[in-house]
């Protein structure tokens, strides 16, 4: 999958409602741009998503996701604040 890793396909699958594929598809993306915001935002949003819309506690990230997710937001708006 990670060879079809697009944010055109990830914004595709956003927007027809598979916000599991779509949030993968960012993750790939964050790691390998882990500064880009616009996908920080967007991975922030999905997982919001996920926990809300996943009657399936198993589909929706991982608490450790979620964690590495916000730490990795936190340290992209320190580093903005220095500059």
């Amino acid at each position: 999958m990670e060879h079809l890793a697009t944010k055109t396909l990830a914004e595709i699958y956003y927007q027809q409602g598979h916000f599991q594929e779509a949030y993968e598809i960012f993750k790939i993306l964050l790691e390998k741009d882990p500064n880009n915001k616009e996908i920080q935002d967007k991975l922030i949003e999905l997982t919001e998503k996920l926990i809300l819309s996943s009657s399936n506690p198993q589909l929706a990230p991982s608490k450790e996701e979620k964690i590495r997710l916000l730490k990795k937001w936190l340290a992209n708006i320190q580093e903005k604040r220095r500059t």
